[in-house]
């Protein structure tokens, strides 16, 4: 038994010690550095970067009710367009007792007076067909009469707005009746029957009953770097992505960038807005995320070689033209560069068309 696990033993120690030699052996073989032949060629460079942010509608409008109250009806959701006057809401007012006492207070003292000169009104009448009294007299009276019935109209019609915020002869304008002010989409309705509501004043924005925007007129809102801000212009082409709608990119152009940026993660962005030019067969909610793919520069038929066959130096860049392809040789060369894609880079002087250059190492063992 200890013989065949000392043979077993030399024999893993030999196959250690001629792995080993394998390796170095491998280790120490020379290598071949060979490079692949690119060559110039005509083609057009641009230079893009890419802004993130989302779809929103040009002018959202928040629909605010004109009365403090609770929503007694609701008569609308999100999703369904609207006309401007179209009613979104009821709002049933909830009276101050103080005003409400005080109206019905009004109301009986002007039934009194109303009564008292119907009275008058139709004794001095008779009188008057009988020639009693002069129509002097009786238009004093028909006058009176007249006065108290408008003031008993108008006691009643404001106990009827105190009370429930409606009366007969502006039932159809009620301010009880929250309309859009606007045409378009509704986005969202935030009040359920039975929320409490309050109208827009000095100390409070008031209750946002609905929020209505026009989904045919929408942005791509996003923020860029500082580090590409100052090559952005108004009026500048881009391409947005959205993503929820697939393979599609449409376009856009770029009408506002923020004259003032703000600190985010360490970096500081610069707000973006852009007009879409919707095509009639895509429809795009508000609050979609997307990509703007913006072109900064952009070059055409001009002298291009991949950016990775550079060498620089300083302030110069050179590149290798091929002396020999077999055995391979080359030739530092300098050359004035343009733009770049982070691919592809210009070449402004120094070479022309159909030159070869050295590109990348192909490396093999010999």
């Amino acid at each position: 038994m200890k013989r065949i696990l000392r043979i077993a033993g030399f024999a893993l120690l030999g196959f250690l010690v001629i792995s080993t030699f394998v390796f170095l052996w491998q280790k120490s073989r020379p290598k071949v550095v060979n490079y692949k032949i690119e060559t110039t060629t005509m083609g057009s460079i641009e230079k893009r970067t890419v802004a993130t942010g989302k779809m929103e509608p040009r002018n959202e409008i928040l629909i605010k009710p004109q009365m403090s109250g609770i929503i007694s009806e609701v008569y609308k959701e999100a999703g369904e367009t609207v006309q401007a006057g179209d009613i979104i809401a009821r709002i049933q007012v909830v009276p101050d007792m103080v005003n409400l006492s005080s109206a019905e207070s009004r109301v009986q003292r002007a039934q009194l007076a109303a009564d008292q000169s119907r009275a008058n009104y139709e004794r001095d009448r008779k009188l008057y067909d009988n020639e009693v009294i002069s129509r002097e007299e009786f238009e004093k009276v028909e006058l009176q009469y007249k006065n108290d019935q408008e003031e008993l109209r108008a006691a009643n019609d404001n106990l009827s707005l105190i009370r429930t915020g409606i009366t007969q002869s502006s039932a159809k304008t009620s301010n009880t009746l929250v309309r859009s002010t606007v045409s378009g989409t509704i986005l969202d309705v935030p009040v359920k029957v039975g929320n409490s509501v309050i109208q827009s004043n000095n100390f409070n924005d008031g209750t946002t009953v609905a929020s209505v925007a026009n989904l045919s007129d929408m942005l791509f809102v996003g923020k860029i770097d500082e580090t590409e801000v100052g090559k952005l212009s108004v009026g500048m082409p881009m391409e947005i992505t959205i993503g929820a709608v697939q393979d599609r990119k449409i376009p856009a152009s770029l009408e506002y960038v923020s004259p003032k940026g703000v600190e985010e993660s360490g970096a500081i962005l610069f707000e973006m807005k852009a007009a879409m030019k919707l095509p009639d067969d895509v429809f795009i909610r508000a609050g979609y995320s997307a990509n703007a793919d913006i072109i900064l520069d952009k070059r055409t038929d001009v002298l291009t070689i991949p950016e990775s066959t550079v060498e620089f130096s300083g302030d110069s860049a050179f590149v290798y033209l091929v002396k020999s392809e077999k055995p391979q040789e080359f030739d530092r060369h300098f050359v004035k560069i343009g733009l770049s894609d982070g691919i592809q880079i210009e070449v402004m002087e120094g070479l022309k068309e159909n030159d070869k250059i050295r590109g990348s190492e192909i490396i093999e063992q010999k």
